[in-house]
C-alpha cells in the first residue's frame, strides 16, 4: 500500500483542512500579508500538487497555488501533513467554457471536437483553471490556454497533430502536457516536435525522466 503523501499525482487538486492550513500558513513569516494565502482555504479554494523539490520530507505532500497577475504571479509552495488533505475532482475543459473570452470560441469548439474524436476528456490547467476556482483575475489578453490530456495508453500521433492544427489557428497559445497511464506528464509540443530517435522530458511528482518519443507514441494513426 502506498504511503497517503504518494498516493496523489502531480497537477492533482487538493482541499485542506482549515486549521492545518493555519498553522503551516503561520511558520512562513515570508507569508505575512502576502494577498489571498491566510484566506485561502477558508475561502473554499484548493491547492495543487506540485513536484517534490530535492531533499524534501517525502512524508508530506507538496502544494502549490499561484497568485494572480496583479497581486505578483507568485507561485507559493507549501508541504502539507498528508492526513490534513483531501482530493477534488479536476475541473473538466467543458465545464469552464462560458469563463473563456469570446475571442477563444472558434479555438475551443475545434478542441471539444477533438476530444470526443479520440473519447477524451481534457482537464484545465494554468490561468483558466485557478479563475474558474477562485473567481479571482487569472486571465488576461495574452494568456495561453493550459490543458492536460489524461491517456489510458500510448499517446496516438493524431492527437499531436490535430493539437498543433488547432493550435495553429488560435488567437491564443495552446500549452498543456499529455498525461501518462504511469503519473508522468510530457509537454504535447515538445512531443510533436521530436524525431524519432529523439528522448523527451517526462515530469513525475518526484523525478524527471527522459524517454525515447517512439516509445511513448502509438506507430500508427488512431
Amino acid at each position: 500500500m502506498r504511503p497517503l503523501a504518494e498516493a496523489y499525482r502531480r497537477h492533482d487538486l487538493l482541499d485542506v483542512e482549515p486549521g492545518a492550513w493555519a498553522a503551516v500558513i503561520a511558520e512562513r513569516a515570508d507569508l505575512a500579508g502576502v494577498p489571498h494565502v491566510a484566506a485561502w482555504v477558508e475561502n473554499g479554494r484548493p491547492v495543487i500538487l506540485r513536484r517534490s523539490h530535492p531533499g524534501e520530507d517525502g512524508r508530506f505532500v507538496p502544494v502549490g497555488l499561484p497568485l494572480p497577475p496583479r497581486d505578483g504571479k507568485r507561485r507559493i509552495g507549501l508541504a502539507l501533513p498528508p492526513e490534513a488533505v483531501r482530493p477534488r475532482p479536476p475541473v473538466l475543459f467543458v465545464e469552464a467554457l462560458a469563463a473563456c473570452p469570446p475571442a477563444w470560441a472558434a479555438t475551443l469548439e475545434a478542441l471539444a471536437i477533438l476530444a470526443r474524436r479520440h473519447g477524451l476528456a481534457p482537464r484545465l490547467f494554468g490561468s483558466l483553471l485557478w479563475q474558474s476556482l477562485t473567481d479571482l483575475p487569472y486571465l488576461s489578453e495574452g494568456s495561453d490556454l493550459d490543458l492536460l490530456w489524461p491517456i489510458e495508453g500510448p499517446v496516438p500521433p493524431v492527437l499531436l497533430d490535430g493539437l498543433a492544427e488547432i493550435d495553429a489557428q488560435a488567437p491564443m497559445r495552446l500549452d498543456g502536457e499529455i498525461l501518462l497511464p504511469d503519473g508522468g506528464g510530457v509537454n504535447w509540443r515538445e512531443l510533436y516536435a521530436a524525431a524519432p530517435g529523439d528522448r523527451v522530458l517526462v515530469k513525475h511528482r518526484d523525478r524527471l525522466a527522459l524517454r525515447k518519443a517512439t516509445d511513448i507514441l502509438t506507430s500508427g494513426a488512431a
